[in-house]
């Protein structure tokens, strides 16, 4: 799953700690918990205070990182899954379907990767087939109906590279996703929740506002494909994670996001609950904030931001 080497300091003072915790009732023990959780503090602090570009994306990457569906159960309520392209098939590395955010009825839609080994060949290690991308186009235009604001929330890898995938359209999928998605008329906020790779993860961006989780990546390509092609070795993925400016501090520096949102101390898988309290706050602020623009002034804006990103020289 990736070197995780400067999380050591703290994988092993949170083992120490659960080890002593059977004999926390005694108060020599209790008192040496406490200081181990100051010391747990400070390495954390320290540690995830000077992470480069590869360090982040393991972060990013992490096993025990929250997905879609954690995020799903802790921010909304009477979500019910919708499925199936009506086209060729359900694709399980995409997941979406209604529900109420905040009192709020809509439609939150996201790639979902597999916690265990079952679970990652199930949903595919969170890499959609083309009918993925076409089952999360039809819940958007199902929303768009009823007048529903859409959530996406990005974490892939990227798109599926198998060759069924090319066979049944999967470039044609992601292109039609970013032109329907910037014309909706409907409120749309994107958040990158752990990896943003390629079109993969930009056939769900296309959003008026787009939103990053501090330790997240988000990027034209993984490091270890940008080293295969430039470098003609992987091993250069760390070098080559430094030129990409995939950090989310990189490209809130670029323009090409609207928000940081911070992450608990130690990353959103040191703790879930506080992870999705943030990012809750970020959404439901961008999402009031866009929900007052008429929508053809909102559709409007949503393009222009589009197209200003990056620069041209002839």
């Amino acid at each position: 799953m990736g070197n995780y080497n400067f999380e050591a300091p703290i994988v092993d003072l949170l083992r120490e700690i659960e080890d002593l915790s059977i004999y926390s009732d005694r108060p020599e023990t209790a008192e040496r918990i406490e200081r181990l959780r100051d010391k747990l503090t400070r390495f954390r602090k320290e540690i995830y205070s000077r992470l480069n570009p590869w360090q982040i994306t393991m972060v990013a990457r992490h096993p025990q990182r929250p997905y879609t569906l954690d995020y799903i159960q802790r921010l909304f309520t009477d979500f019910m899954e919708m499925h199936g392209d009506r086209k060729f098939s359900d694709d399980p590395a995409i997941v979406g379907g209604m529900a109420n955010f905040e009192g709020r009825p809509v439609m939150v839609i996201g790639h979902q990767k597999g916690r265990d080994s079952k679970q990652r060949i199930y949903r595919n290690f969170g890499m959609p087939n083309p009918e993925g991308y076409r089952k999360a186009l039809r819940l958007m235009k199902f929303a768009e109906k009823f007048h529903h604001p859409i959530i996406t929330l990005i974490d892939t890898p990227g798109a599926y590279p198998g060759i069924g995938a090319e066979e049944r359209g999967q470039s044609e999928a992601i292109a039609l996703n970013l032109r329907e998605m910037a014309r909706l008329k409907v409120p749309t906020i994107a958040a990158v929740i752990g990896e943003g790779g390629s079109g993969g993860a930009l056939a769900l961006g296309v959003a008026d506002r787009v939103l990053m989780l501090q330790y997240s990546i988000y990027s034209v390509i993984s490091p270890e494909g940008c080293a295969s092609i430039l470098y003609r070795d992987t091993g250069k993925a760390e070098d080559a994670a430094q030129n990409l400016h995939l950090t989310s501090a990189d490209l809130m520096n670029l323009g090409m996001i609207d928000e940081v949102i911070p992450e608990p101390l130690g990353g959103a898988h040191a703790d879930w609950e506080a992870a999705a309290g943030l990012l809750k706050q970020a959404i439901q602020r961008h999402l009031v904030e866009v929900s007052k623009l008429h929508w053809n002034d909102r559709t409007h804006s949503r393009y222009d931001k589009f197209r200003k990103m990056g620069f041209f020289q002839e």
